[in-house]
């Protein structure tokens, strides 16, 4: 039967306590708790209790967030403490121990200022001796026992404390104490009064404690297992490093691994790229020196190793020097001068913020694209790689092979990486329009990644396997024409055209570049060999037609190799090369300099075309024939320019009243147009115009001006619609001497790029529809 304890004090003893409150602390009957006090509120409370009859109630609270709290936040039970030792610090906190007496419940709260006071009485615990609170104490005890065997924090006097508790109810105490619960279950603990439940509780969170604790014990020897086995390890490894030493005979492979760890922690490589260098130097270590893997993994560390992953070169950003350095080492050419300029005042600006842009400059072959890049890496104090695309149809070029294949290396941009040494080089990717695709992929793809400043920090290489950062890399990409470069690529770059060069600009770059060069190469003085002021012009004229300088500098270099030889064989010679001395050193002209024809012809219209190598003119002839009114056209004409001479003769026909003729005209005569240098593909509508002036001067029987060359597309309307190139076809026309140019007066705005000088000797003639471009074409 239960039966109710006796309480030591009674309820008018009790009626006017302290409060004491905490929110981190329980303090348990029967027991000694040393408890921290900062708040001047609980020492005033203390203060007064040691006053008095060193009475106290320790109390919780709820809402342990809460700064200021109220009565409503405690918790309705407590337990009444006897003061004893209180030791007072230099902070002004106080080291408090109490020694608990029994559970009271709160009635009310008479006092909150300056410390809480609450009027109290005992709180009464049922007590009932049955086998099943002997046998709960029995497991309790047991399972106290296995938790001090696991616990380095529990003591073995706890367990003889606990074995000599003399109530049920003080055990369950005793042992709650001793676990680590958060605050509301230890107050769960305090409030229940059926000892029976209290020790039921106690042996559940006693159970979970020992699970708790044989889990970190199986941890802990797990890593004391590891840490042991490395320190063992390390202890032979030095041991035998130590007897070898005396012996004299030390291992050349330990050395080597020793030195690769001492590299590897020293490359300043990212944590990632570090932890997989240290694992695969762990297997290398493993693999018997014999093995083949052991070659493979020791290329791949040393792959690693070689790449700079920190190492950069300080950006010059004096932009007036480096403008200077643009200006020595390249003529003309203001747009890409001024785009340079620019991002080196924004880097200046900005700082390292600042992502590296891809710039792609488009242009004709010999107008110096790859030694304009020299020049920017010369300007930035900047290293240069360069790679060549031309011809690359593997994607593994640009991504590297998998390590699973025999002879496997990295792609051509980590290669070239290398042998840069810096994050931060300039690096040129040449004739990236020249890149092809087949079944082992498609490397323009493959660019993407690389030339893309959203993703390059993470370049993936297929050999590498870790992501490698090209951020700071200033990409420059160089080709001849757009189209055959993939959208997704052309749209990851800044475009930048480089026109081809006018005479006067070919004879200027010779003077300052190719001369001197070609003299220094052949080892002449300026004493021994020179050229007049108008050689160099006959040369670029009738010896060389090119959008660039190439051929011209081939040209030079050749009467430099002529004036070698005699000066070699101390032969007497003109030391100035006057025009009239070319053709004694480099023959007979090669080119004729003038119009594009030398008469007015009826049937053949002069058109200009945008290439390769910058513009050529075009001689577009037309001729009429008995036959049965088919259209033939000749000189691997595309199907676009196809349709075009298709729009010009159906336009013609359509006006064939105004040239009296009859439509029985077109049933009995083939008409032929044919663009010369048949062995070259043509496309494009730009020669719609040409055609048509072409085909309208051979029906109408009107020659068509030598001087006048013209480029437009045709509707069957007769308009004429803009066309694109026309820098490049206003210098092709420049070379050939034409004086009047036609175009569409849409492209007024492209006229703005071409050379004040070049502009000055045209006369452009702006059209909208064709009966403006046969005015002006054709002779009356």
């Amino acid at each position: 039967m239960p039966k109710k304890t006796e309480q030591s004090s009674s309820k008018k003893d009790l009626q006017k306590i302290p409060l004491l409150v905490r929110r981190n602390t329980i303090a348990f009957p029967k027991l000694v708790t040393q408890v921290m006090v900062m708040r001047a509120n609980a020492q005033r409370a203390l203060e007064h209790a040691l006053e008095g009859n060193r009475k106290i109630v320790v109390v919780g609270r709820r809402n342990t967030r809460k700064r200021n709290y109220t009565a409503k936040d405690l918790y309705p039970m407590g337990t009444l403490a006897t003061v004893g030792r209180m030791l007072k610090l230099p902070d002004g906190s106080s080291t408090v121990w109490l020694q608990g007496e029994q559970r009271v419940n709160l009635l009310d709260v008479v006092q909150t200022e300056p410390f809480f006071m609450a009027k109290v009485e005992p709180a009464e615990e049922t007590v009932t001796d049955n086998l099943t609170v002997q046998a709960l104490k029995r497991a309790v005890l047991a399972l106290f026992e296995k938790a001090i065997e696991l616990s380095p924090s529990l003591t073995d006097e706890m367990y003889i404390a606990a074995m000599n508790a003399d109530s049920p109810g003080w055990l369950a105490d005793l042992i709650a104490s001793s676990l680590i619960l958060e605050m509301k279950e230890h107050q769960k603990i305090l409030q229940t009064l059926d000892i029976e439940k209290r020790l039921h509780v106690v042996n559940l969170h006693l159970a979970h404690e020992v699970e708790v604790l044989e889990i970190q014990t199986r941890i802990n020897k797990q890593v004391q297992e590891e840490l042991e086995r490395t320190q063992r390890e390390h202890i032979l490894r030095e041991q035998l490093r130590v007897i070898q030493k005396e012996l004299g005979e030390v291992d050349p492979q330990f050395n080597e691994a020793q030195s690769l760890e001492d590299r590897i922690r020293n490359a300043h490589m990212p944590k990632q790229v570090s932890k997989k260098a240290l694992e695969e130097l762990s297997r290398l270590g493993h693999i018997p020196t014999a093995s083949p893997e052991n070659g493979v993994i020791r290329g791949y560390i040393d792959w690693l190793l070689s790449l700079p992953w920190k190492a950069s070169t300080r950006d010059t950003l004096n932009i007036q020097e480096a403008a200077r350095t643009l200006e020595q080492n390249h003529y003309g050419l203001p747009k890409v001068k001024e785009r340079i300029l620019e991002y080196l005042a924004v880097r200046k600006l900005a700082g390292k913020k600042l992502r590296s842009p891809v710039l792609c400059f488009i242009g004709p072959p010999g107008v110096g694209k790859t030694s304009l890049g020299k020049s920017i890496a010369k300007a930035l104090g900047r290293k240069f790689v360069h790679i060549s695309l031309g011809g690359i149809r593997d994607e593994a070029e640009i991504r590297g092979h998998r390590r699973t294949y025999v002879s496997a290396l990295p792609g051509r941009i980590i290669q070239a990486m290398r042998n840069a040494e810096t994050v931060n080089p300039v690096f040129m990717l040449d004739e990236i329009d020249k890149v092809g695709t087949d079944f082992r992929g498609d490397p323009s793809s493959a660019l993407l990644e690389a030339l893309d400043p959203e993703q390059n920090h993470s370049f993936s290489d297929h050999y590498l396997e870790v992501p490698y950062d090209l951020s700071r890399v200033l990409f420059i990409t160089t080709g001849n024409i757009l189209d055959p470069i993939i959208p997704a690529l052309r749209d990851r770059m800044e475009i930048i055209e480089l026109p081809g060069y006018t005479e006067e600009e070919k004879v200027e770059i010779a003077n300052r570049f190719l001369i001197p060069n070609q003299l220094r190469e052949h080892g002449l003085s300026r004493k021994q060999l020179s050229f007049a002021a108008n050689t160099v012009q006959r040369i670029a004229r009738e010896y060389t037609r090119e959008a660039g300088v190439r051929n011209l500098e081939r040209e030079i270099g050749s009467v430099c190799r002529k004036v070698a030889r005699k000066v070699a064989e101390e032969r007497k010679i003109s030391p100035k090369i006057s025009p009239q001395l070319l053709s004694k050193y480099l023959g007979a002209p090669h080119f004729s300099w003038g119009t594009a024809e030398q008469h007015d012809e009826i049937g053949v219209a002069t058109g200009v075309a945008r290439t390769e190598a910058g513009g050529d003119v075009l001689a577009v002839e037309a001729t009429l024939m008995e036959g049965k009114g088919d259209l033939i056209l000749t000189g691997q004409l595309g199907d676009v320019m196809k349709e075009s001479a298709q729009a010009a003769l159906s336009y013609s026909r359509s006006r064939s009243r105004e040239w009296e003729l009859s439509q029985e005209f077109f049933k009995s005569q083939d008409i032929h147009i044919h663009i010369p240098a048949g062995a070259i593909p043509k496309d494009g509508p730009s020669a719609g115009v040409t055609m048509t002036t072409a085909l309208i001067s051979i029906l109408s029987k009107r020659a068509v001006r030598k001087e006048v060359a013209m480029t437009g597309e045709i509707t069957l309307r007769g308009k004429v619609l803009p066309v694109g190139g026309i820098k490049e076809k206003v210098l092709a026309a420049h070379r050939a001497g034409i004086t009047t140019f036609v175009l569409p007066k849409d492209n007024k705005g492209d006229l703005e790029e071409i050379p004040a000088k070049v502009r000055k000797s045209f006369n452009f003639v702006l059209v909208e529809r064709i009966d403006e471009v046969l005015s002006t074409a054709l002779c009356p």
